[in-house]
């Protein structure tokens, strides 16, 4: 349980992402975690590590590059950032608070699946500390950052202002929309898109055919107050997400049919 309010003046807040060190979205982050809080550490991958979901890095060890005080680079996914910074990177004490993001594009529906910015918040939520990943949405490579800069403080001041359920983390989604355009704050279910990935056939310099996976064919989504229809709204998206993927009505019936 996250006893709320948390008074992040107070704060010890962890940074991450898993577009990489050196992604605009982080510097965006960054600032808005600052504004929040005096006490501010960074720990993110070196490289770009979107689509990782929920990996750990087991194979190998993992190099860690101290940026400077606070600010740390792990060659490796957004887990293995968060476990490194919560169990040895961060001393003496562990974060009050975890951000992920800002990432570049949105993580809506199915993204939460293969997300590393949702994969991020979840780690700490299993080493219990309150969590909150955060997204902007794009419209081809044009990202409007200034959504995100002028209104994520607002919403984490709002969401830590409560009390959270254990194992619940919250997904926060920005419109593509200007800062003074946005239309309020929504708070929805997870969506659903009504078609899948596209998969692009095409071929290497030497004519050698292979497949790119590319992205959702459409963000239009099935059914109503969700993550999906709220963004195409022009509204910030609030979504809370919990960890325990135990289908309870499925459970139950099973329990009945095998008894």
């Amino acid at each position: 349980m996250f006893d709320a309010p948390l008074d992040l003046s107070r704060a010890r807040i962890l940074v991450t992402n898993d577009d990489g060190i050196n992604a605009p979205g982080l510097k965006v982050l960054e600032t808005v975690a600052r504004t929040l809080s005096k006490d501010v550490w960074v720990v993110a991958p070196e490289v770009e590590q979107s689509g990782a979901g929920h990996s750990l890095t087991l194979r190998r060890p993992l190099q860690v590059r101290r940026i400077k005080p606070r600010r740390f680079a792990v060659d490796g996914t957004p887990t293995d950032c968060v476990l490194l910074a919560v169990n040895h990177l961060i001393p003496k004490r562990r974060p009050d608070l975890v951000l992920s993001g800002v990432n570049r594009g949105a993580n809506l529906g199915e993204d939460v699946t293969y997300s590393g910015t949702i994969a991020a918040a979840m780690e700490a939520t299993l080493l219990e500390i309150p969590a909150i990943a955060l997204s902007q949405l794009r419209e081809g490579t044009s990202i409007r950052w200034q959504t995100a800069e002028q209104h994520a403080a607002d919403v984490i001041r709002k969401l830590t202002s409560v009390q959270w359920p254990r194992g619940v983390l919250m997904n926060i989604n920005f419109p593509y929309t200007t800062a003074a355009n946005v239309a309020g704050i929504r708070f929805v279910r997870q969506g659903r898109r009504a078609a899948g990935i596209e998969i692009v056939p095409t071929k290497d310099p030497l004519g050698r055919p292979y497949l790119w996976i590319g992205d959702f064919l459409s963000d239009e989504s099935i059914g109503p107050d969700t993550d999906l229809a709220a963004i195409r709204a022009g509204a910030i998206a609030v979504t809370p997400l919990h960890l325990d993927l135990t289908h309870s009505a499925m459970l139950g019936k099973l329990r009945k049919a095998f008894a």
